[in-house]
């Protein structure tokens, strides 16, 4: 599970040409008394009605717009996401996957070592570890410049087979009127209490090997619950188990492979039929 050292240079090589600008053991959440109503509208996920039109970050990166975020995988669970003030958010930040630049906000699970670390660069302004205190789970909703993180604790199996009650997190992004969710290392199909809180996605970051998270069938069925136009597939151990997944997806989606890990996506440019978009490096 250990991303090897030729993996983090393949990445950091990738990324150095691209300026850094229920299983059963699911079950919901304890409802929040004072969530608020509008995080269940927050996501509106409104799909723009023209062809898709993805732009992969070139050699000379121009200044974001104010209806853009960027979103560049750096390997495994790890993705990089800036917003339009150059806010930096590292997804399942941990030892072995980093971004090149010290992120503003990481969010961390901890069902492996590779979706977490106890020693964060100290430069980091923003924490966010998505598992539970004592049984609590955590609940985060932080806005910080133009950016929103907020979570939807789930459970997950731990290796003894028993159950660990909110110990992943699904972290939802809102930037530049995207609503962007990371699926974290999700373990089972969701309740609508937990589709509620996440409202309507855009883009979901899906874990795809099937095996240490949730099977295949159990995470396209999420996948159908959550609607989402756009698919960015993660947390996979080999080309085997990304073409297993994409040939799952063939026919109800269109798959999309692009060269360069960086993309610049914005509400305008999502695609009218749900997409598949495949970024180098795992």
């Amino acid at each position: 599970m250990v991303c090897t050292t030729l993996r983090i240079v393949l990445t950091a090589a990738a990324l150095a040409l691209v300026p850094l600008s229920q299983a059963a053991a699911q079950g919901a959440a304890p409802a929040k008394p004072d969530i608020k109503p509008e995080m269940r509208e927050a996501c509106p996920g409104l799909v723009a009605q023209r062809s898709p039109l993805f732009q992969p970050v070139s050699l000379r990166l121009a200044a974001l717009n104010a209806d853009q975020m960027r979103l560049t995988y750096v390997g495994h669970a790890t993705f990089l996401l800036e917003s339009p003030q150059l806010v930096r958010i590292a997804t399942d930040y941990n030892d072995y996957v980093r971004p090149l630049v010290t992120p503003d906000i990481v969010t961390m699970n901890h069902a492996h070592s590779t979706h977490f670390t106890s020693h964060p660069d100290p430069g980091i302004a923003h924490v966010l570890r998505g598992w539970a205190d004592d049984e609590k789970p955590a609940r985060i909703d932080l806005t910080y410049k133009d950016v929103r993180v907020r979570n939807v604790p789930t459970n997950i199996r731990t290796f003894g087979g028993s159950v660990e009650r909110h110990g992943n997190s699904i972290f939802i992004f809102e930037i530049a009127s995207l609503c962007i969710a990371h699926l974290g290392h999700l373990h089972g199909t969701l309740t609508q209490q937990q589709l509620d809180e996440m409202g309507r996605v855009d883009v979901v970051m899906v874990p795809v090997d099937g095996s240490y998270t949730l099977d295949l069938d159990g995470m396209i069925e999420v996948l159908h619950a959550l609607k989402a136009p756009l698919l960015i597939p993660m947390h996979y151990f080999n080309q085997y188990s990304l073409d297993r997944f994409l040939q799952r997806m063939k026919g109800e989606w269109d798959i999309e492979t692009l060269d360069v890990p960086s993309v610049v996506l914005s509400k305008a440019t999502l695609p009218v039929k749900p997409k598949v978009l495949v970024l180098p490096g795992h």
